[in-house]
């Protein structure tokens, strides 16, 4: 009987201080006319491709924006290494990249994503137009040449801190590598190595390059260059609405088109 009642004790003691546990324009076929699309929506226009070192952070979505899941959702806000100050307390800096109070790098936080960088809204219609303007102003924070007289650690700190803010804008500011970078973020991993395998998209292809490769002059190439760049509004209009809907192999099909179509753009400049 006794050792019932202390079993019963150890478990009811046990079950107050365990917690419960709890992401001359040139003709060429559109290959957008043999596809269903939803409507468009607006996006801005852009090209280029990058790598990208990103992750898949904890997301909740609803319609084309998402909020990320961070370490400080549980009320423990991070504090700086050097002078204990806490984030968001010193001077307002967020996300604690270096500390408002004593200006010291922080060490790399990967749970902060490249939108929280920037202070945007994780979507894939963003404003741009201040992109380089706050992406200066983190390299004025971060550089390593700014911390030449700090410790080896510090050093350490504003290189991969530098490095994250560069790549967070390059990512961002390119509508094809901020497509790839929101999937990632939604857990959709995009094959950037992917070859052609749609018999209808590698014949656009060809006969767009086939249309390059013959253009008489740059007036030709330009007229060429104007399609693609129709052609690209188009997919990253397409993409946005697929990611509003959430219908995400629809959107891997928009990113795979608006790949070609920013290669060939990328083979005419070398051209011009």
């Amino acid at each position: 009987m006794w050792k019932r009642s202390l079993n019963a004790s150890l478990s009811a003691a046990l079950r107050r201080t365990v917690a419960p546990t709890g992401r001359a324009a040139v003709r060429i076929r559109s290959s957008s006319q043999r596809l269903r699309r939803p409507p468009s929506l607006s996006s801005d226009a852009g090209i280029a491709g990058s790598s990208l070192l990103g992750r898949r952070d904890s997301l909740r979505c609803s319609g084309r924006s998402c909020c990320s899941e961070s370490a400080s959702d549980d009320g423990s806000a991070p504090k700086c290494w050097n002078c204990g100050a806490v984030a968001g307390k010193s001077a307002g800096t967020a996300p604690f990249l270096a500390c408002g109070s004593c200006r010291s790098v922080q060490p790399v936080d990967e749970s902060v994503d490249y939108f929280q960088i920037f202070g945007l809204e994780k979507k894939y219609d963003i404003d741009v137009s201040n992109l380089e303007g706050k992406y200066k102003d983190w390299q004025k924070k971060l550089h390593p040449d700014l911390v030449h007289s700090k410790s080896e650690q510090e050093k350490e700190y504003a290189a991969g801190q530098s490095a994250r803010v560069i790549d967070a804008y390059r990512t961002l500011s390119k509508p094809l590598t901020r497509a790839i970078y929101v999937l990632k973020l939604e857990g959709v991993n995009v094959d950037e190595e992917e070859t052609v395998s749609e018999p209808e998209l590698l014949t656009e292809i060809l006969e767009i390059r086939e249309a390059v490769d013959e253009a008489a002059d740059s007036q030709a190439l330009r007229q060429i260059q104007s399609q693609m760049e129709d052609k690209l509004r188009h997919w990253y209009n397409s993409f946005a609405s697929s990611l509003h809907a959430r219908k995400f192999e629809d959107a891997q099909t928009c990113v795979r088109r608006m790949k070609y179509y920013t290669r060939v753009n990328e083979e005419i400049t070398k051209k011009l």
